[in-house]
């Protein structure tokens, strides 16, 4: 077994290391706290940007595949009107991408994911549904947001 000696100069280089190392993790420990105040703010602003641009590509998809039926705007025509309280305000978001995506038995309205042979991807389905939702705030009271314009008054 060989002999071990004792070296003054790699016992300081150790020890210099050690501190060094040290001084890394007291500085790591003080930055946590102003990371855990800063990021917060920072997802939530990249949230809203991400959210903001779901809209706008929601807006000009909703307006090549859903405003001939549900009007440019939403407010109906031969499809029920999508920008109503009524409606906004009763269905979380999965439902109305499971709308989009799916169809509505029944009634004109298809299949719109590429899941079930229609033309849109499920990122496009959920700019769609991020769209919608962006009329919520301001959306106007229509009870009778189901009658598509077409058969309002028995017609």
């Amino acid at each position: 077994m060989p002999e071990r000696t004792y070296d003054p100069a790699l016992e300081k280089a150790t020890n210099r290391w050690m501190w060094w190392g040290l001084a890394i993790m007291v500085v790591m420990v003080a930055i946590f706290p102003l990371y855990r105040v800063y990021e917060p703010s920072a997802r939530a602003e990249a949230r809203d940007l991400q959210l903001a641009s779901l809209v706008e590509q929601g807006g000009a998809i909703y307006s090549l595949n859903c405003a001939s039926c549900h009007g440019q705007n939403g407010e109906g025509g031969l499809g029920p009107a999508l920008n109503s309280q009524q409606f906004l305000t009763s269905a979380v978001d999965q439902q109305v991408s499971a709308l989009i995506a799916v169809g509505v038995p029944g009634s004109q309205m298809g299949a719109y994911s590429l899941d079930f042979g229609g033309p849109l991807t499920s990122e496009q389905i959920e700019a769609i549904t991020a769209y919608l939702r962006a009329w919520e705030e301001g959306a106007p009271d229509m009870p009778d947001w189901r009658d598509p314009l077409g058969l309002a008054g028995g017609g």
